[in-house]
């Protein structure tokens, strides 16, 4: 637990088991619309979930943050700089699996573990010497307000289009086109280096919910998680009028909603769990929240070992919707079905660890 509050393991759990349903549908052809990325502009239930982990990851730093000197800067730098480069690697690994008969010239360099990595990295270095609530959120408007005028001040065309943003430029250059991803036809990273930077901000918004949590308890802490929620999804959709929300380049005003639905959540969960105690439809979830970044990892494997496996002219994994669970009603809700096979697969493994007190940390 990462603090008094059971809810925020529940919340990391439900972060992860969501992410799982979502990366795992039986067809990607058959997916119900909540379930779907949103094309470009606007968003999903489903665009919520990677923004909900970074503000678990800063969450966390609240409560792990603390053990820490202020003045011990080598430890603190050691510390943050070796679990983002583990995180990192593993990331890359990820990309990279299975090693064999693969081609290294076309491995995709970025991903959502990266992400993770270089956010948690940058939001670590200001936490650690601007923890100051007032200077954090200057830093915030900064990164926020800078990233749109970078993207504003360097468009030859539309600023926020796929092919004619800043940041793909940037990618381009820095990566090449063969180690981006091309899920959009094109060499496009949506956990491009430039749309990194606000992502910082999404860390520090759970780092600054984490403080409110510390220093409020009860109703209080309710009314002011849930007002600070709505403030931030109210800027973020004026803000969208001129700056479209948009999970791909990581919009400042996706930041600011994404934060803010993530707010309400947690405070939802806070009273539900920890002021009412109505825990028991909840505990599944926590046994995710335990180990979030080994289950994920664990996800991902166990797909990509699919691909490897063949049964006549089928990989595994279309093997195993086709004849299993396509037949279940309809190709959608089989679809579903398997992403669901799977979130109690890696649950099984999450809950071993949970009642070994096994918690698998960088």
């Amino acid at each position: 637990m990462i603090s008094r509050y059971k809810s925020l393991d529940i919340f990391r759990g439900m972060t992860i088991a969501f992410m799982i349903l979502v990366n795992t549908p039986g067809s990607w052809s058959h997916i119900y619309t909540p379930l779907e990325h949103s094309p470009w502009h606007g968003y999903t239930p489903t665009d919520l979930v990677f923004p909900f982990f970074l503000v678990a990851v800063g969450l966390s730093m609240t409560f792990s943050f603390a053990k820490y000197d202020k003045n011990n800067h080598r430890a603190f730098y050691l510390k943050a700089t070796r679990r983002a480069i583990l995180i990192f690697l593993i990331g890359l690994a990820l990309n990279a699996f299975p090693f064999f008969n693969k081609d290294f010239s076309h491995l995709r360099i970025l991903g959502v573990l990266q992400r993770i990595a270089l956010a948690y990295y940058f939001a670590a270095i200001f936490i650690h010497n601007f923890n100051d609530t007032k200077k954090l959120l200057w830093i915030s408007v900064v990164l926020l307000v800078g990233y749109w005028l970078l993207l504003l001040g360097f468009a030859k065309g539309d600023p926020y289009g796929l092919e004619t943003n800043l940041g793909i430029k940037i990618d381009l250059f820095l990566l090449g086109p063969n180690h981006m991803w091309h899920g959009k036809q094109i060499a496009f990273d949506p956990e491009g280096f430039l749309s990194t930077l606000p992502a910082i901000v999404s860390v520090i918004s759970g780092y600054l919910f984490g403080k409110i949590i510390r220093k409020y308890t009860g109703m209080d802490l309710l009314a002011r998680i849930l007002l600070v929620g709505n403030i931030l999804i109210i800027s973020g959709y004026a803000w969208g009028l001129t700056f479209p929300i948009n999970k791909s380049l990581w919009t400042s005003s996706y930041v600011l909603v994404t934060s803010g639905i993530a707010a309400i959540v947690v405070g939802i969960l806070i009273y539900l769990i920890d002021i009412k105690h109505w825990q028991n439809w909840a505990k599944p979830f926590e046994a995710f929240g335990m180990n979030p970044l080994i289950i994920y990892v664990i996800s991902i494997v166990w797909v990509k070992t699919y691909f490897q496996i063949h049964i006549g002219d089928q990989n595994m994994y279309a093997w195993l919707y086709t004849t299993v669970f396509k037949p279940i009603i309809n190709p959608t809700f089989g679809s579903l079905i398997f992403a669901l096979f799977h979130v109690f697969g890696c649950w099984i493994v999450a809950y071993i660890l949970y009642i070994k007190k096994i918690y698998i940390k960088l």
